[in-house]
């Protein structure tokens, strides 16, 4: 129970609690359109049931990449580098946050609304098909950020945890905060940048203290925090919605 007591296993609870919740605002988006779609006496379930789907995907790839972060047998060498499969799932990983992250903020910016719309029948079984397949593409950036915030599997389960269960009670609201400020979500979507470069550094041997990325993101989000306090409730830049009703 050492792990009570560490500042630093708290401070990576929350900070990647608070990351899920705003990674998955687009997750929320895309369930309530899709339950949207059901009759009105099904949509309150339809949402909770894709939530709640959502945390288990979620922990189940958490168990088996971690698992997986465990192979440290090497396999080739490159450059003189041994290449362990724990290393390939980092390299991987951060690429993926990389292109994810890049194509996340160009989508919000410079994509079309709607574009990613999803078109499917109103009966409650195909929607909640339609829901567990999104989940799994949305849970892989929200997993492989798990990876690269903590090395302890139950800090990451528990803020996995935390942060769906803030989504089920307060998703309405939360949407609605990051709808009047967008550049939280932008913030976010950077803070992915950061962390793949961490992961792809950790992979390659050099590694970064987890310390310094904790700091850099409690410092931009003070900054962030000034920055609404002093812009007041001015109109704010629309970020473009793939998924639209």
């Amino acid at each position: 129970m050492e792990w009570l007591t560490d500042p630093n296993v708290w401070m990576a609870l929350a900070t990647l609690t608070a990351l899920e919740i705003v990674l998955g605002i687009d997750n929320i988006i895309f369930i309530s359109i899709l339950s949207g779609k059901l009759p009105p006496e099904q949509r309150e379930k339809g949402r909770l049931l894709g939530l709640g789907l959502a945390m288990f995907i979620r922990i189940g790839l958490l168990f088996s990449l971690t698992w997986l972060m465990g192979l440290t047998a090497t396999l080739f060498s490159v450059m003189g580098k041994e290449i362990t499969g724990r290393d390939l799932i980092l390299i991987s990983g951060g690429i993926f946050l990389l292109w994810k992250s890049t194509v996340e903020i160009h989508g919000k910016l410079e994509g079309e609304e709607g574009e990613a719309s999803v078109r499917v029948g109103a009966t409650f079984g195909a929607v909640i098909v339609q829901i567990l397949l999104l989940d799994i593409v949305f849970s892989l950036d929200s997993i492989i950020t798990a990876l690269g915030m903590s090395n302890q599997l139950g800090v990451m389960v528990a803020a996995v945890v935390v942060a769906v269960g803030f989504m089920m009670l307060f998703s309405g609201k939360i949407g609605a905060f990051v709808e009047r400020h967008p550049t939280i979500k932008m913030l976010a979507l950077s803070f992915l940048i950061l962390i793949g470069v961490s992961l792809i550094a950790d992979g390659l041997g050099q590694h970064i203290p987890k310390g310094y990325i904790y700091f850099s993101m409690a410092f931009s989000v003070l900054v962030e925090m000034l920055n609404l306090r002093l812009a007041g409730r001015g109109k704010p830049v629309k970020l473009r919605q793939p998924y639209v009703d």
